[in-house]
């Protein structure tokens, strides 16, 4: 299969993008992770979020090559530096007939910041909605924003009418075990609609044909199934019984190229991986050091990196499929990105550091990794426990399943560890996504950095972070990019590792777009 290398520095690859006039198919595909709940602002987590981007929009989108298209919105305007405004697309229809207009566009940003969503990033607190007429929507800032709409084709527009009348205001968050209605059903304005839901065990879409927009796809019906063995996957695929997995592990990727009728795509993914340490506590929950908590040390910090040979995991566990990364953003990303080197991997710096500030022996320490969330996610973290083993520091491994292990470290405001494995790809593709998310101050309420579940923070940072947002010239906005990068790297805020690879395995004669964030879009999809 041709493949053809797309922009973003050549980070988004493509296969078989041109549409074919075959007749329609079914799709049978499988993902390492479930699909637990429906309920678009529950989970800011690329597979569900991808997910659920075959059945809801937003009111803008994203090519196969990851550009800003109108969505909902067939255009906007800057009409003062702190008004948008947006023309919404007239004649769409949710899955259930009700029409689109301004007043689910209002509603979807008072449910986004409502209590259990996890997505209220998408559009701040402080911008407001004014609704001019049925199909006109303007957001008035408290500054400029030059990237305002840039993660909005993951923030879903919801009907109001459908969500009130089915008592589904209330997003289900990733940690209730009490499922609404939004929870585990779904009414789109999509491509495709979920038709039967099985949590963890099976999701079926069928084609919208009352869709606003011209099918390229010639799907009717794809089917979804979890497969969290990489063995049972990949046997799948090479059986005929599915016709596209993914990811397919680095060590599988030459036996489903040798296989007649089936291939493996891989590229580069924007998502980061990293480590997170517990900042914030005075006495770390899990760990055998009482009294205090050795990750507010920043020696301890930089020992637990310079304990981690990278190069080792890219090598043994990736199988050369990853790319070490000293931020915690992809190079492709930032201008600048080649000014940043990692800490060297020193086992015998980080002993010294360790006894530097007291911890010669060594300490006990849990870490929370899931096993069904990235490639060799669980692999990684047991190799992490071996290197910091080499310095004297034991780790007690919990891997669990995405939605355990997303349930645990989100429960009660996102503090619920003291050591853990998380990736990142930001939606904004931009770095104040990082800052937004990952390195920005929280407070007791969780308000803050959603994914900070360290409690890292630097006001500093935070300072920059705002000029970042509201900066228009490109050469100034990289500069204090990288100022707040260094402060981070200094500050050890975070241990990035590298930015996975991907691979993505299919039936020849199956034409798709594989995008550098790790989204599968049916709509890109033919079969011959």
């Amino acid at each position: 299969m041709r493949k053809i290398s797309l922009g973003l520095a050549s980070a988004v690859v493509a296969a078989g993008l041109t549409a074919s006039s075959a007749h329609a198919e079914t799709l049978k595909f499988a993902f390492q992770g479930t699909l637990n709940q429906l309920d678009p602002y529950s989970l800011n987590e690329t597979f569900t979020l991808s997910a659920l981007g075959n059945v809801y929009e937003g009111l803008t989108r994203r090519s196969e090559n990851l550009e800003i298209e109108p969505g909902l919105a067939e255009s906007w305007e800057v009409v003062e530096p702190n008004r948008w405004r947006f023309h919404l697309r007239k004649g769409v229809k949710f899955h259930n007939g009700n029409d689109f207009n301004a007043e689910d566009v209002a509603f979807s940003v008072e449910r986004l910041h409502g209590e259990g969503s996890d997505l209220a990033t998408r559009v701040s607190t402080e911008v407001k909605v004014e609704i001019v007429d049925d199909y006109t929507v303007d957001f008035v800032l408290p500054g400029p924003n030059p990237i305002l709409h840039y993660e909005w084709d993951t923030w879903y527009i919801m009907d109001k009418e459908w969500t009130e009348a089915n008592d589904a205001v209330a997003v289900t968050s990733a940690s209730d075990t009490t499922p609404n209605y939004a929870a585990l059903h779904t009414n789109g304005t999509g491509p495709f609609k979920i038709v039967s839901h099985e949590p963890g065990v099976k999701t079926v879409y069928e084609k919208n044909t009352g869709w606003w927009d011209e099918a390229t796809h010639n799907l009717d019906q794809v089917e979804f199934t979890p497969i969290g063995s990489d063995a049972t996957r990949v046997a799948a695929l090479l059986s005929g019984e599915l016709d596209m997995v993914y990811p397919i592990p680095v060590q599988d990727i030459k036996r489903v190229n040798d296989n007649a009728g089936t291939e493996v795509l891989t590229g580069p993914e924007l998502r980061t991986i990293f480590l997170g340490m517990d900042q914030r506590r005075d006495e770390l929950l899990y760990s055998d050091v009482k009294g205090k908590n050795p990750f507010k040390d920043v020696r301890v910090r930089k020992a637990f990196y310079q304990a981690i040979d990278i190069e080792g995991i890219k090598r043994k566990i990736m199988r050369d499929l990853s790319t070490p990364s000293a931020i915690m953003i992809s190079p492709f990303l930032f201008s600048r990105s080649d000014e940043f080197e990692r800490y060297p991997y020193d086992p015998e710096a980080a002993k010294a550091l360790l006894a530097e500030a007291g911890y010669a022996d060594g300490f006990t320490v849990s870490m929370d990794c899931p096993n069904d969330r990235y490639v060799n996610d669980e692999a990684i973290c047991q190799a992490v426990a071996s290197m910091l083993a080499r310095v004297g520091v034991k780790i007690d491994l919990n891997a669990q399943p995405k939605a355990k292990y997303f349930a645990k470290v989100l429960a009660s405001g996102g503090y619920d560890t003291s050591f853990y494995l998380l990736g990142w790809t930001p939606g904004s593709f931009d770095y104040w996504n990082i800052i937004s998310n990952i390195e920005g101050c929280r407070d007791d309420a969780g308000k803050g950095g959603l994914f900070n579940l360290g409690g890292y923070c630097n006001e500093k940072v935070e300072e920059l972070n705002g000029k970042i947002l509201t900066e228009n010239d490109p050469a100034v906005r990289d500069e204090l990019i990288a100022q707040a990068m260094k402060i981070t790297q200094d500050d050890v805020s975070h241990i990035p590792l590298h930015q996975q690879g991907l691979a993505w395995g299919f039936k020849s004669g199956i034409e798709l777009a594989q995008r550098a964030d790790n989204q599968f879009h049916f709509r890109f999809v033919t079969k011959n």
